[in-house]
Protein backbone atom coordinates (compact mmCIF):
# COMPACT_ATOMS: atom_id res chain seq x y z
CA UNK A 1 0.00 0.00 0.00
CA UNK A 2 1.50 3.37 -1.05
CA UNK A 3 1.80 6.44 1.11
CA UNK A 4 2.08 10.12 0.31
CA UNK A 5 5.16 12.13 1.17
CA UNK A 6 4.40 15.27 3.18
CA UNK A 7 5.29 18.27 1.08
CA UNK A 8 6.63 21.68 2.03
CA UNK A 9 5.47 24.90 0.42
CA UNK A 10 7.63 27.99 0.33
CA UNK A 11 5.73 31.22 -0.32
CA UNK A 12 7.49 34.50 -1.04
CA UNK A 13 5.03 37.39 -1.12
CA UNK A 14 6.06 41.05 -1.39
CA UNK A 15 4.50 44.48 -1.50
CA UNK A 16 5.48 48.13 -1.40
CA UNK A 17 3.56 49.40 1.64
CA UNK A 18 5.41 52.68 2.13
CA UNK A 19 8.96 53.97 2.29
CA UNK A 20 11.14 56.31 4.31
CA UNK A 21 12.08 59.58 2.57
CA UNK A 22 10.83 58.65 -0.87
CA UNK A 23 10.98 55.33 -2.74
CA UNK A 24 14.21 54.06 -1.26
CA UNK A 25 13.95 51.90 1.85
CA UNK A 26 11.43 50.19 4.15
CA UNK A 27 11.08 51.63 7.66
CA UNK A 28 12.10 49.22 10.49
CA UNK A 29 8.74 49.66 12.24
CA UNK A 30 6.88 48.19 9.26
CA UNK A 31 9.21 45.17 9.27
CA UNK A 32 8.55 44.79 13.00
CA UNK A 33 4.77 44.78 12.70
CA UNK A 34 4.85 42.28 9.80
CA UNK A 35 7.17 40.07 11.86
CA UNK A 36 4.70 40.19 14.75
CA UNK A 37 1.81 39.10 12.51
CA UNK A 38 3.78 36.15 11.11
CA UNK A 39 5.14 35.16 14.54
CA UNK A 40 1.57 34.88 15.85
CA UNK A 41 0.64 32.74 12.84
CA UNK A 42 3.62 30.48 13.51
CA UNK A 43 2.66 30.12 17.18
CA UNK A 44 -0.81 28.87 16.24
CA UNK A 45 0.56 26.46 13.62
CA UNK A 46 -0.63 28.13 10.43
CA UNK A 47 2.91 28.43 9.11
CA UNK A 48 6.01 26.43 10.04
CA UNK A 49 8.58 29.18 9.72
CA UNK A 50 9.12 32.63 8.26
CA UNK A 51 11.64 35.37 7.53
CA UNK A 52 10.81 39.04 6.97
CA UNK A 53 13.15 41.33 5.08
CA UNK A 54 13.23 44.06 2.47
CA UNK A 55 14.90 45.15 -0.71
CA UNK A 56 14.60 48.88 -1.28
CA UNK A 57 11.04 49.97 -0.53
CA UNK A 58 9.57 46.46 -0.79
CA UNK A 59 8.55 44.45 2.26
CA UNK A 60 9.30 40.75 1.69
CA UNK A 61 7.58 37.84 3.46
CA UNK A 62 9.21 34.41 3.18
CA UNK A 63 7.03 31.65 4.67
CA UNK A 64 7.00 27.85 4.82
CA UNK A 65 3.89 25.76 5.45
CA UNK A 66 1.95 22.62 4.45
CA UNK A 67 -1.00 24.33 2.78
CA UNK A 68 0.15 24.16 -0.86
CA UNK A 69 0.35 26.86 -3.52
CA UNK A 70 -2.36 29.56 -3.57
CA UNK A 71 -3.69 28.59 -0.14
CA UNK A 72 -6.31 31.21 0.86
CA UNK A 73 -5.29 31.21 4.53
CA UNK A 74 -1.62 31.87 3.67
CA UNK A 75 -2.49 34.65 1.26
CA UNK A 76 -4.85 36.15 3.84
CA UNK A 77 -2.02 36.05 6.37
CA UNK A 78 0.27 37.93 3.99
CA UNK A 79 -2.51 40.42 3.24
CA UNK A 80 -3.02 41.02 6.98
CA UNK A 81 0.72 41.57 7.47
CA UNK A 82 0.80 44.09 4.61
CA UNK A 83 -2.31 45.90 5.84
CA UNK A 84 -0.88 46.18 9.36
CA UNK A 85 2.43 47.41 7.96
CA UNK A 86 0.66 49.90 5.69
CA UNK A 87 -1.27 51.20 8.69
CA UNK A 88 2.01 51.87 10.49
CA UNK A 89 3.38 53.48 7.33
CA UNK A 90 0.42 55.86 7.24
CA UNK A 91 0.85 56.73 10.92
CA UNK A 92 4.50 57.58 10.22
CA UNK A 93 3.60 59.53 7.09
CA UNK A 94 5.81 57.30 4.95
CA UNK A 95 5.86 57.89 1.23
CA UNK A 96 3.35 55.97 -0.94
CA UNK A 97 1.91 54.14 2.08
CA UNK A 98 -0.08 51.11 0.89
CA UNK A 99 0.95 51.68 -2.73
CA UNK A 100 0.81 48.02 -3.84
CA UNK A 101 -2.48 47.22 -2.07
CA UNK A 102 -5.00 47.78 -4.85
CA UNK A 103 -8.07 46.75 -2.88
CA UNK A 104 -9.48 47.36 0.58
CA UNK A 105 -10.87 43.84 0.88
CA UNK A 106 -9.18 40.44 0.67
CA UNK A 107 -10.89 38.08 -1.77
CA UNK A 108 -9.24 34.71 -1.12
CA UNK A 109 -5.97 35.30 -2.99
CA UNK A 110 -3.54 38.22 -3.15
CA UNK A 111 -2.96 37.66 -6.86
CA UNK A 112 -4.58 40.56 -8.66
CA UNK A 113 -4.66 42.68 -5.49
CA UNK A 114 -1.17 44.13 -5.95
CA UNK A 115 1.43 42.02 -4.10
CA UNK A 116 3.89 39.86 -6.04
CA UNK A 117 3.87 36.11 -5.37
CA UNK A 118 6.32 33.26 -6.00
CA UNK A 119 5.37 29.89 -4.49
CA UNK A 120 6.46 26.29 -4.95
CA UNK A 121 5.56 22.99 -3.31
CA UNK A 122 7.97 20.06 -3.13
CA UNK A 123 8.94 16.95 -1.21
CA UNK A 124 12.11 17.91 0.64
CA UNK A 125 15.37 16.23 -0.30
CA UNK A 126 17.64 15.13 2.58
CA UNK A 127 19.41 18.45 2.04
CA UNK A 128 17.25 21.17 0.45
CA UNK A 129 19.17 24.35 -0.53
CA UNK A 130 16.86 27.13 -1.75
CA UNK A 131 17.75 30.61 -3.00
CA UNK A 132 15.29 33.48 -2.75
CA UNK A 133 15.98 36.40 -5.07
CA UNK A 134 14.25 39.75 -4.47
CA UNK A 135 14.56 42.78 -6.76
CA UNK A 136 13.56 46.43 -6.53
CA UNK A 137 12.99 49.06 -9.22
CA UNK A 138 12.43 46.59 -12.03
CA UNK A 139 9.88 44.17 -13.52
CA UNK A 140 9.39 40.36 -13.59
CA UNK A 141 11.06 40.03 -17.00
CA UNK A 142 14.33 41.07 -15.33
CA UNK A 143 14.75 37.40 -14.35
CA UNK A 144 14.40 36.11 -17.93
CA UNK A 145 18.09 36.34 -18.83
CA UNK A 146 19.58 34.92 -15.61
CA UNK A 147 16.99 32.14 -15.25
CA UNK A 148 17.57 31.11 -18.86
CA UNK A 149 21.31 30.98 -18.26
CA UNK A 150 20.90 28.97 -15.05
CA UNK A 151 18.75 26.26 -16.62
CA UNK A 152 19.62 26.28 -20.32
CA UNK A 153 23.08 27.75 -20.95
CA UNK A 154 25.92 25.19 -20.74
CA UNK A 155 28.47 28.02 -20.77
CA UNK A 156 27.01 29.07 -17.41
CA UNK A 157 25.84 25.76 -15.97
CA UNK A 158 28.47 23.08 -16.44
CA UNK A 159 26.10 20.54 -14.91
CA UNK A 160 24.02 20.54 -18.09
CA UNK A 161 27.02 18.91 -19.78
CA UNK A 162 28.73 16.88 -17.06
CA UNK A 163 26.04 16.00 -14.47
CA UNK A 164 23.82 13.04 -15.48
CA UNK A 165 21.03 14.40 -13.24
CA UNK A 166 20.86 17.62 -15.27
CA UNK A 167 21.85 16.39 -18.72
CA UNK A 168 18.30 15.90 -20.02
CA UNK A 169 17.59 19.59 -19.47
CA UNK A 170 14.65 21.61 -18.20
CA UNK A 171 11.23 22.82 -19.30
CA UNK A 172 10.25 26.48 -19.20
CA UNK A 173 6.75 27.83 -18.65
CA UNK A 174 6.67 31.17 -20.48
CA UNK A 175 3.81 33.47 -19.52
CA UNK A 176 2.26 36.15 -21.75
CA UNK A 177 1.30 38.95 -19.36
CA UNK A 178 -0.84 40.71 -21.97
CA UNK A 179 -3.00 37.68 -22.81
CA UNK A 180 -2.84 35.81 -19.47
CA UNK A 181 -1.76 32.54 -21.07
CA UNK A 182 1.38 30.41 -20.96
CA UNK A 183 3.27 27.83 -23.01
CA UNK A 184 5.65 25.04 -21.94
CA UNK A 185 8.86 24.81 -23.97
CA UNK A 186 11.74 22.35 -23.61
CA UNK A 187 15.46 23.05 -23.64
CA UNK A 188 17.63 22.36 -25.51
CA UNK A 189 15.21 21.23 -28.28
CA UNK A 190 13.22 24.48 -28.38
CA UNK A 191 16.03 26.78 -27.30
CA UNK A 192 15.54 29.30 -30.08
CA UNK A 193 11.76 29.41 -29.57
CA UNK A 194 12.31 30.15 -25.88
CA UNK A 195 14.71 32.97 -26.70
CA UNK A 196 12.37 34.38 -29.36
CA UNK A 197 9.78 34.92 -26.62
CA UNK A 198 11.75 35.83 -23.50
CA UNK A 199 13.86 38.38 -25.36
CA UNK A 200 10.75 40.58 -25.02
CA UNK A 201 10.74 40.64 -21.20
CA UNK A 202 8.03 43.28 -20.91
CA UNK A 203 5.52 40.78 -22.27
CA UNK A 204 6.87 37.21 -22.10
CA UNK A 205 8.16 36.10 -18.70
CA UNK A 206 9.65 32.84 -17.48
CA UNK A 207 7.13 31.89 -14.81
CA UNK A 208 8.28 28.41 -13.77
CA UNK A 209 11.03 25.91 -14.59
CA UNK A 210 10.69 22.13 -14.27
CA UNK A 211 13.26 19.33 -14.47
CA UNK A 212 12.42 17.54 -17.67
CA UNK A 213 12.96 13.95 -16.59
CA UNK A 214 10.38 14.01 -13.78
CA UNK A 215 8.61 17.41 -13.91
CA UNK A 216 10.08 18.34 -10.52
CA UNK A 217 9.71 22.07 -9.81
CA UNK A 218 13.05 23.89 -10.05
CA UNK A 219 12.20 27.60 -10.06
CA UNK A 220 9.31 30.03 -9.87
CA UNK A 221 9.13 33.78 -10.60
CA UNK A 222 6.43 36.29 -9.70
CA UNK A 223 4.72 37.59 -12.85
CA UNK A 224 2.31 40.22 -11.51
CA UNK A 225 2.26 43.46 -13.53
CA UNK A 226 0.76 46.19 -11.33
CA UNK A 227 -0.03 48.62 -14.13
CA UNK A 228 -1.96 45.92 -16.01
CA UNK A 229 -4.01 45.19 -12.87
CA UNK A 230 -4.71 48.77 -11.88
CA UNK A 231 -5.18 50.24 -15.37
CA UNK A 232 -2.80 53.05 -14.49
CA UNK A 233 0.85 53.49 -13.55
CA UNK A 234 1.54 52.18 -10.04
CA UNK A 235 5.24 51.35 -10.20
CA UNK A 236 7.47 48.68 -11.58
CA UNK A 237 6.70 45.29 -10.20
CA UNK A 238 9.78 44.47 -8.13
CA UNK A 239 9.75 40.70 -8.69
CA UNK A 240 10.77 37.78 -6.50
CA UNK A 241 12.04 34.34 -7.48
CA UNK A 242 12.67 31.03 -5.72
CA UNK A 243 15.26 28.59 -7.10
CA UNK A 244 16.26 25.16 -5.79
CA UNK A 245 19.95 24.28 -5.93
CA UNK A 246 22.28 21.23 -5.86
CA UNK A 247 21.57 17.47 -6.09
CA UNK A 248 19.64 17.30 -9.35
CA UNK A 249 19.47 21.06 -9.86
CA UNK A 250 22.15 23.59 -10.79
CA UNK A 251 24.83 24.12 -8.14
CA UNK A 252 24.67 27.25 -6.01
CA UNK A 253 27.55 28.79 -7.94
CA UNK A 254 25.74 28.12 -11.22
CA UNK A 255 22.61 29.77 -9.82
CA UNK A 256 24.53 32.90 -8.83
CA UNK A 257 26.90 33.20 -11.80
CA UNK A 258 24.44 34.87 -14.26
CA UNK A 259 24.08 37.80 -11.88
CA UNK A 260 27.78 38.60 -12.27
CA UNK A 261 26.66 40.37 -15.46
CA UNK A 262 24.62 43.49 -14.53
CA UNK A 263 22.29 43.28 -17.51
CA UNK A 264 19.95 46.12 -18.46
CA UNK A 265 16.43 45.92 -17.07
CA UNK A 266 13.37 48.16 -17.25
CA UNK A 267 12.44 50.23 -14.20
CA UNK A 268 14.69 52.58 -12.21
CA UNK A 269 13.37 56.16 -11.77
CA UNK A 270 9.54 56.35 -12.06
CA UNK A 271 9.65 52.87 -13.62
CA UNK A 272 10.51 54.55 -16.91
CA UNK A 273 14.18 53.86 -17.57
CA UNK A 274 16.62 51.10 -18.44
CA UNK A 275 19.40 50.49 -15.95
CA UNK A 276 21.79 47.77 -14.75
CA UNK A 277 20.56 45.16 -12.27
CA UNK A 278 23.03 45.44 -9.39
CA UNK A 279 23.42 42.43 -7.05
CA UNK A 280 24.05 43.73 -3.53
CA UNK A 281 24.28 42.47 0.07
CA UNK A 282 21.32 43.18 2.31
CA UNK A 283 22.99 46.25 3.84
CA UNK A 284 23.06 47.93 0.42
CA UNK A 285 19.44 47.08 -0.41
CA UNK A 286 18.37 50.70 -0.62
CA UNK A 287 17.80 52.63 -3.83
CA UNK A 288 19.05 56.21 -3.74
CA UNK A 289 20.81 57.06 -6.99
CA UNK A 290 18.09 58.22 -9.39
CA UNK A 291 15.88 55.94 -7.27
CA UNK A 292 18.22 53.09 -8.04
CA UNK A 293 19.97 51.67 -9.86
CA UNK A 294 17.78 48.52 -9.80
CA UNK A 295 18.86 46.29 -6.91
CA UNK A 296 18.86 42.54 -6.30
CA UNK A 297 19.49 40.59 -3.12
CA UNK A 298 19.87 36.82 -2.84
CA UNK A 299 19.28 34.90 0.39
CA UNK A 300 20.23 31.25 0.71
CA UNK A 301 18.34 28.89 3.03
CA UNK A 302 18.36 25.24 3.93
CA UNK A 303 14.79 23.97 4.26
CA UNK A 304 14.50 21.12 6.79
CA UNK A 305 11.08 19.82 7.87
CA UNK A 306 9.74 23.18 6.81
CA UNK A 307 12.23 25.14 8.94
CA UNK A 308 14.22 27.93 7.30
CA UNK A 309 17.87 27.49 8.24
CA UNK A 310 19.77 30.69 7.49
CA UNK A 311 19.83 32.91 5.62
CA UNK A 312 23.18 33.37 3.95
CA UNK A 313 23.56 36.79 2.32
CA UNK A 314 24.82 35.46 -1.00
CA UNK A 315 25.90 38.69 -2.68
CA UNK A 316 27.85 39.84 0.39
CA UNK A 317 31.04 38.68 -1.31
CA UNK A 318 33.95 40.55 -2.91
CA UNK A 319 33.52 38.22 -5.90
CA UNK A 320 30.66 40.56 -6.91
CA UNK A 321 32.59 43.79 -6.33
CA UNK A 322 33.55 44.06 -9.99
CA UNK A 323 29.94 43.43 -10.99
CA UNK A 324 28.87 46.33 -8.82
CA UNK A 325 31.64 48.52 -10.23
CA UNK A 326 30.55 47.67 -13.78
CA UNK A 327 26.93 48.42 -12.83
CA UNK A 328 28.03 51.87 -11.65
CA UNK A 329 29.78 52.51 -14.97
CA UNK A 330 26.70 51.36 -16.89
CA UNK A 331 24.54 53.59 -14.69
CA UNK A 332 26.78 56.58 -15.52
CA UNK A 333 26.61 55.80 -19.23
CA UNK A 334 22.83 55.36 -19.29
CA UNK A 335 22.17 58.48 -17.19
CA UNK A 336 24.03 60.64 -19.69
CA UNK A 337 21.25 59.97 -22.19
CA UNK A 338 18.88 61.97 -19.99
CA UNK A 339 15.32 61.85 -21.41
CA UNK A 340 16.41 60.06 -24.59
CA UNK A 341 15.94 56.40 -25.39
CA UNK A 342 17.40 53.86 -24.78
CA UNK A 343 17.79 55.19 -21.21
CA UNK A 344 14.14 56.20 -21.17
CA UNK A 345 11.77 53.37 -22.00
CA UNK A 346 9.76 53.34 -25.20
CA UNK A 347 6.30 54.95 -25.06
CA UNK A 348 4.52 51.58 -25.02
CA UNK A 349 6.23 50.79 -21.69
CA UNK A 350 5.77 54.23 -20.14
CA UNK A 351 2.43 54.37 -18.40
CA UNK A 352 3.88 57.28 -16.40
CA UNK A 353 4.30 59.74 -19.28
CA UNK A 354 3.11 63.10 -20.54
CA UNK A 355 3.36 61.96 -24.18
CA UNK A 356 -0.42 61.52 -24.75
CA UNK A 357 -1.18 65.00 -23.40
CA UNK A 358 1.65 66.53 -25.45
CA UNK A 359 0.37 64.83 -28.62
CA UNK A 360 -3.16 65.95 -27.86
CA UNK A 361 -2.01 69.54 -27.35
CA UNK A 362 -0.10 69.52 -30.66
CA UNK A 363 -2.55 67.50 -32.74
CA UNK A 364 -3.80 70.53 -34.72
CA UNK A 365 -0.27 71.69 -35.43
CA UNK A 366 0.92 68.54 -37.18
CA UNK A 367 0.74 68.78 -40.99
CA UNK A 368 0.86 66.05 -43.63
CA UNK A 369 4.15 65.71 -45.50
CA UNK A 370 3.67 65.15 -49.21
CA UNK A 371 4.85 61.73 -50.37
CA UNK A 372 5.37 60.43 -46.82
CA UNK A 373 4.96 56.69 -46.22
CA UNK A 374 3.02 55.83 -43.09
CA UNK A 375 4.54 53.04 -41.02
CA UNK A 376 2.87 50.70 -38.56
CA UNK A 377 2.89 52.21 -35.08
CA UNK A 378 4.17 50.57 -31.89
CA UNK A 379 0.66 49.50 -30.85
CA UNK A 380 0.05 47.68 -34.12
CA UNK A 381 3.41 45.93 -33.89
CA UNK A 382 2.62 44.83 -30.34
CA UNK A 383 -0.69 43.36 -31.46
CA UNK A 384 1.15 41.43 -34.15
CA UNK A 385 3.24 39.81 -31.44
Amino acid sequence: MGFSVEKTTISVIKADIGSLAGHHVVHPDTIAVATKVLAEAKSRGLIIDFYVTNVGDDLELIMTHRKGVDAPEIHELAWSAFKEAASVAKELGLYAAGQDLLSEAFSGNVRGLGPGVAEMEFAERPSEPVVVFMADKTEPGAFNLPVFRIFADPFNTAGLVIDPKLHEGFKFEVYDVFEGRSVILSAPEELYDILALIGTPGRYIIRRVFRKKDDEIAAVVSVERLNLMAGRYIGKDDPVAVIRAQSGFPALGEVLEPFSFPHLVAGWMRGSHHGPLMPVPQRYAKCTRFDGPPRLIGLGFQVKNGRLIGPADLFDDPAFDETRRLAQLIADYMRRHGPFMPHRLGPEEMEYTTLPSVLNKLKDRFTEVKGAIKAKGPKEKTEML
